[in-house]
């Protein structure tokens, strides 16, 4: 098992990050899992349909980087992060992400909204990024809101929908600080599976 910050844990046998480290359940490693952009293509660069996603991801991630959104963090969820090439025997078509952001300080919520309307259609983000993405605005001036929201997405992400199986999922930091690091990684490993 792993303390948030470092290491993603392994899937369990029913093919899932463990939401909790089983042998100490109430210690503080647990899900959302805090990593890096690199941990994640580590860890997640098993095929060309995971490399494409992952590429998809990074693509998204620089094109929110452009409009002005760094403060913040990600949530990463869905088959993505599950074992469902073992579970449905099938590759995952894409990595859901919330995005909890703070707006550009140039920008209202709905100047952001309004400047950048493709950023914002989920239809458009799943067909060109292979991302089924959310939103949490963070400079919310009323914190229930924000209690609730954050409430929303952890109840429905620490669950399977149809089996209800408890699970985990990943956090990682908004900021580009290792983008470009871990983006050379996911190329290499790219290139390597195109000579292979």
């Amino acid at each position: 098992m792993k303390t948030n910050g470092s290491i993603i844990p392994s899937w369990t046998s029913q093919g899932i990050l463990p939401p909790v480290d089983p042998s100490n359940p109430t210690s503080t490693a647990r899900s959302p899992y805090v990593i890096c952009m690199s941990d994640l293509v580590s860890r997640f660069s098993t095929s060309q349909d995971r490399l494409s996603i992952l590429k998809g991801f990074f693509s998204f991630r620089s094109a929110l980087h452009g409009i002005g959104l760094i403060k913040g963090f990600q949530w990463l969820d869905g088959s993505f992060l599950e074992n469902i090439e073992l579970i449905k025997a099938r590759s995952p078509r894409d990595i859901d992400v919330v995005t909890f952001y703070f707006p550009p300080d140039n920008q209202t919520q709905n100047e952001l909204l309004n400047n950048n309307p493709q950023f914002f259609d989920h239809d458009y983000l799943k067909d060109n990024y292979h991302v089924d993405a959310y939103y949490v605005d963070l400079s919310s001036k009323r914190p229930e809101n924000l209690i609730s929201k954050s409430a929303y997405w952890y109840g429905v992400w620490s669950h399977q929908r149809k089996t209800l199986l408890w699970k985990g999922y990943l956090q990682v930091d908004l900021s580009p600080t290792d983008d470009h690091i871990a983006l050379d990684n996911l190329m290499r490993t790219m290139n390597q599976e195109d000579t292979s």
